[in-house]
């Protein structure tokens, strides 16, 4: 009996923070990122709650291996943190990272990722949306502490975040900038003030697709539409290499 080849399905990696977490959650923006790649790409959530980029750095080597053969074929990576590292260090010292620790970890991630085989190319760089102070703080109370975010604060990370891209050679959504953009209620986008609404999810889906479709567009469909499988002889068509179509 000959061997049955496997299919190696190519990936689209969501690697960031809780807004990356929760971005599979309904109505999510990366939910919406893996409708559209049905029977094209695997969507993989590498959200992790609560993560900055340093220990983003320190655990990527774990997500993406080094080991050759062990990654599949990768046509995007993500790249969603700063919503942690801008935490005030004297209100929340834990997650707290500081401006130029937060650039050199983003080049960091992206020379790694060059080194098993994701060009820049295929990097997205996300900035942190904007803070809403009021919200946020009103989460913050809750759970015994005074308000450790400030949406200034945030802007510097974001722009550190734009910056860092350019010098990368990466794209970069900016969703600071693009929330706030003529001065709009951004409010609308956040559920928290710091997390997604389904607005903001929306939000996010349009304009990281934007980015994405030109490195997915040439994607085969993988295995045939089921009217043109041969029922006579399935076999032909679900286990030649042509099961993965154009």
């Amino acid at each position: 009996m000959s061997r049955i080849k496997r299919i190696v399905w190519p990936q689209v990696v969501l690697f960031g923070d809780s807004i990356t977490q929760f971005s599979f959650q309904a109505h999510g923006w990366g939910s919406e990122i893996a409708n559209r790649l049905a029977r094209k790409c695997d969507v993989v959530n590498r959200g992790l709650s609560g993560y900055n980029t340093r220990w983003a750095r320190i655990v990527l080597p774990r997500i993406i291996p080094s080991q050759c053969g062990a990654n599949p074929h990768i046509a995007a990576v993500t790249v969603f943190f700063g919503a942690n590292d801008c935490s005030l260090e004297d209100k929340n010292p834990q997650q707290h990272i500081s401006i130029q620790e937060y650039r050199e970890n983003l080049k960091e991630i992206t020379q790694y990722l060059a080194s098993v085989g994701v060009s820049n190319d295929k990097v997205i760089f996300i900035t942190p949306p904007p803070l809403h102070e009021a919200a946020w703080e009103k989460e913050c109370v809750l759970k015994g502490s005074a308000l450790n975010r400030l949406n200034s604060v945030v802007g510097q990370y974001a722009e550190a975040c734009v910056q860092t891209a350019g010098q990368c050679g990466v794209d970069v959504l900016d969703l600071w900038t693009l929330m706030q953009k003529d001065g709009q209620d951004f409010t609308i986008y956040l559920s928290d003030g710091l997390h997604l609404s389904e607005r903001g999810n929306q939000l996010v889906a349009e304009h990281l697709w934007n980015l994405l479709e030109s490195r997915v567009a040439e994607l085969p469909f993988i295995l045939p539409y089921w009217g043109d499988i041969d029922p006579k002889s399935p076999e032909t068509s679900l286990l030649c290499d042509c099961a993965l179509e154009k």
